[in-house]
């Protein structure tokens, strides 16, 4: 499902062109038409230039790493897999944009929301002599459950959070599925989804630390425990969350600075940059994901009832597009960062 979001979004982008799609052996030689024909799970029809590109067999490397000037990565292998053939690409000296999990603890790949820690690009330099490359690297997005609420604490860095509790409540899309794939949601709860609380626990401490000797040191001035919930919704993540701060801000305060908040991809306009990051809602049954969800095109993220709480100092609720902020979207404006930065070129 990422993989398709990915065609959509890149189908008519100003900067990128489709020029090559790579997969599993079982896909390679197909059209890309064919292989997803029945399997189509976006509500706009498949692109019809990437619609007859033959698919390639992703583990022949150097073949479709000549093709490109750098690639997407969304892959359904094992973690080990994937970690060897994002490096093996990386080192045929093309750049690789992951929207996988599996680079996201090397000590020395960037794992980037381009508003929040653009600067983490600087540990690139100590990866390519890692890899002996000149150009090629790895950089990654993080997960889509922390969308919704990490930019919130990012936007209140002044105010020192310092212990979160947050719950996700997660759309079926983030398990690649539809309401037709998975009937069993329909009217459904599931209190687990498997390695979600770690990464929503773990990655926002990723995403505020700092580059140092070649490395991503990790924040520690934060604390985040969560639970994460799937929901019969089929995009939107929507988190409840709970936040102590250091200092002592008011509500208007932490208002203004969630609707002030922006960075370098609207300094620099890139195309996927909401003009907005995050935008605060007043009305009190707000956000909804009916009415929320593609705000910004799916590239912003909306913040709601934001009060005062009896046991931590304020709470507020949170809700991002999964497959758009959350995934595809969020790797191509990575990938547009980039580029802006001079990291990605033509060969």
């Amino acid at each position: 499902m990422v993989g398709q979001r990915f065609i959509t979004l890149l189908a008519d982008h100003p900067w990128f062109e489709v020029t090559t799609v790579a997969a599993s052996p079982r896909s390679a030689g197909k059209t890309y038409g064919e292989c997803v024909e029945g399997r189509w799970k976006m509500d706009v029809p498949v692109p019809e230039k990437v619609s007859s590109l033959v698919v390639r067999n992703v583990q022949d490397v150097e073949k479709v790493a000549a093709e490109v000037d750098f690639c997407f990565s969304a892959v359904d292998m094992k973690k080990e897999e994937i970690k060897a053939i994002e490096e093996a690409y990386a080192r045929t000296e093309t750049p690789v944009v992951s929207n996988n999990s599996a680079h996201r603890w090397t000590p020395d790949v960037p794992m980037i929301i381009p508003e929040i820690n653009p600067e983490h690009t600087d540990v690139i330099a100590a990866q390519k002599k890692r890899l002996g490359t000149t150009r090629g690297f790895i950089a990654v997005k993080p997960n889509c459950s922390i969308q919704s609420y990490t930019p919130a604490l990012a936007a209140w860095k002044e105010f020192e959070p310092y212990e979160v509790i947050v719950s996700t409540y997660q759309a079926i899309s983030g398990a690649g599925k539809n309401f037709e794939d998975w009937p069993g949601m329909v009217g459904n709860i599931i209190p687990f989804i498997n390695g979600e609380e770690e990464k929503s626990e773990k990655e926002p401490l990723r995403i505020f630390g700092h580059v140092k000797d070649g490395r991503i040191a990790i924040g520690d001035d934060i604390m985040i425990t969560s639970q994460c919930i799937r929901v019969p919704v089929l995009y939107g993540h929507t988190a409840t969350v709970f936040v102590k701060f250091r200092k002592d801000p008011t509500k208007e305060q932490l208002v203004d600075a969630l609707n002030a908040f922006s960075g370098v991809p609207q300094e620099l306009g890139l195309p996927s940059a909401p003009s907005q990051f995050i935008r605060y809602m007043d009305e009190d049954d707000r956000p909804q994901v009916a009415l929320d969800v593609n705000y910004e095109r799916g590239m912003g993220v909306s913040i709601g009832r934001l009060r005062k709480d009896s046991v931590y100092d304020w709470k507020f609720v949170g809700l991002s597009h999964n497959t758009i902020r959350g995934a595809a979207g969020g790797a191509v404006l990575c990938a547009e960062l980039l580029k802006a930065k001079g990291f990605i070129e033509k060969k």
